[in-house]
């Protein structure tokens, strides 16, 4: 394959709106060169790890792999690469997981074949191919030519490059790639996030709603059973309160004091949002300071009502004035105080902050001045003015009212 081939399928990759985080060991080394040195790799490159140690790859993969140069290594590590990418990259944009490991030429002789693995995962697919190279035919800078070539090609037809473009590897012709392809429906995807396997599912039905800083996430949590005017005016709100971002709403299958939802439940309320035409996240993550670390830096939406729950207030007396005397009933951080600091803290460093709306609870209207915040957590939280959001609504009293027809 010659140097403008490669040149031309490096720039249809770039061409495309896919973006990718690549792992690679024992190989192919020579993809990153490819991809770096044509303009627009910022549009498709997120992150490349080369986890060549045995404790870089045990750590990577969070586990030993049963054979590190195996079809099965390749695909964990297209996995973890994707779940990387769905963090790393432009909401709503495609992405691609790459996986390769390989055993190639070395300064000694060896024993075993000289071979390698690929693997590629993108939200529908998952493609993984083992090539066995001749042994004794090329050094270890053509056998990495070869590698490398034939994990661009990978790349490009997960990108959904066209066909266009001539591919010739340099691979003989007993040399001949072992391929196998798994497609997912939507089904099958949402019971993989159930499962933990991949981290989130995007529902891109907003458009033109993204405004500058546009890689931040304005999120609005919930369960949205139903979702309603006040769910839609409290984001409207927030926005106009954010220095810009991507406006979204998150639904988390998991929770925390329930059974998880079934794939028909999820469904169910994503035709809610394709309806408004908003755009939703499904999640696998019911606590903050997960959801934190699956969304840094962004700006999370909720009620008092939600902030109250999130510091774990406990109100010594309803009644005593707006501005209550409270005391901190840690539910959620083994009854320690100093592990709620800690566990917000943790979300205050990944950049995140959280703005509040008001909520009636339990028959009185409350805004966030209402509430005693920890000094290291007050930056963290932003008051919504009552002027601009109030509405009285829930989606329990709306569940009751459907109840009763």
């Amino acid at each position: 394959m010659t140097d403008s081939l490669i040149r031309a399928l490096v720039e249809a990759i770039h061409s495309t709106p896919t973006q990718a985080v690549l792992y690679f060991s024992g190989g192919a080394s020579q993809v990153l060169g490819w991809l770096a040195a044509v303009p627009g790799a910022s549009n498709t490159v997120l992150e490349v790890i080369v986890p060549y140690s045995r404790m870089s790859m045990i750590q990577l993969l969070g586990k030993v792999p049963v054979q590190f140069t195996s079809k099965e290594t390749a695909e964990d590590m297209a996995l973890v690469a994707y779940n990387r990418a769905l963090k790393l990259s432009k909401p709503g944009s495609p992405v691609v997981g790459v996986g390769f490991t390989g055993s190639l030429a070395t300064s000694r002789p060896k024993l075993g074949d000289h071979r390698f693995y690929l693997s590629t995962r993108t939200s529908n697919r998952l493609w993984a191919s083992s090539v066995t190279l001749s042994k004794g035919l090329r050094n270890r800078e053509q056998e990495e030519r070869v590698s490398s070539q034939i994990l661009l090609k990978a790349i490009a037809e997960a990108c959904k490059v066209p066909n266009s473009i001539t591919f010739d590897s340099d691979l003989t012709e007993g040399e001949v790639p072992d391929e196998s392809e798994l497609h997912f429906d939507e089904d099958q995807e949402l019971e993989q996030l159930i499962q933990g396997k991949i981290c989130f599912k995007i529902f891109p039905f907003s458009s033109g709603t993204q405004t500058s800083n546009g890689d931040r996430k304005v999120i609005l949590s919930g369960s949205f059973n139903p979702l309603h005017d006040g769910h839609l005016k409290l984001l409207e709100v927030a926005m106009s309160l954010c220095s810009g971002g991507y406006p979204c709403f998150e639904l988390s299958a998991i929770n925390a004091d329930k059974p998880p939802l079934t794939v028909s439940q999820i469904k169910d309320r994503v035709k809610q949002f394709e309806k408004a035409g908003k755009t939703v996240i499904i999640s696998n993550q019911p606590y903050f300071y997960k959801k934190a670390q699956l969304f840094p830096g962004s700006a999370f939406v909720i009620g008092a009502d939600t902030a109250a729950r999130l510091i774990n207030f406990l109100s010594l007396s309803l009644s005593l004035s707006l501005s209550l005397s409270l005391s901190l009933q840690p539910k959620y951080y083994c009854g320690s105080y100093e592990n709620m600091i800690e566990t917000l803290v943790g979300c205050k460093r990944t950049g995140c902050t959280f703005l509040v709306g008001g909520r009636n609870m339990d028959g009185v209207f409350k805004v966030l001045e209402d509430f005693k915040i920890p000094d290291e957590l007050k930056d963290m939280f932003i008051s919504i003015p009552i002027d601009k959001f109030r509405m009285d609504i829930s989606s329990t009293e709306i569940r009751k009212g459907l109840e009763c027809k």
